[in-house]
């Protein structure tokens, strides 16, 4: 027999915003789809349909370009800074 999920079903965010096209310049509405360290988060984690996603996937390749997202986010200048207080 089939077990039950444990957890609820994935929905796309952005068919649900009722969004026709991200823009690199929404920088919000990517950061959505990115980690914390800011990778692109895979379609099988955040939900979104194939076609948001490879919306998601350009723009935000469009807006590291155009530095409005970082490529890398430096995580150990972070926590020493958290360590200091």
């Amino acid at each position: 027999m089939a077990e039950r999920r444990k957890y609820g079903k994935k929905f796309c965010k952005y068919t649900e915003m009722k969004v026709d096209f991200i823009d690199y310049k929404h920088v919000d509405i990517l950061k959505l789809s990115m980690s914390e360290r800011g990778k692109i988060m895979p379609r099988r984690l955040t939900g979104n349909s194939k076609r948001s996603q490879e919306m998601v996937e350009t723009a935000i390749k469009r807006a590291r370009h155009m530095a409005l997202v970082p490529y890398i986010v430096n995580t150990k200048n972070v926590t020493d800074a958290a360590f200091v207080r």
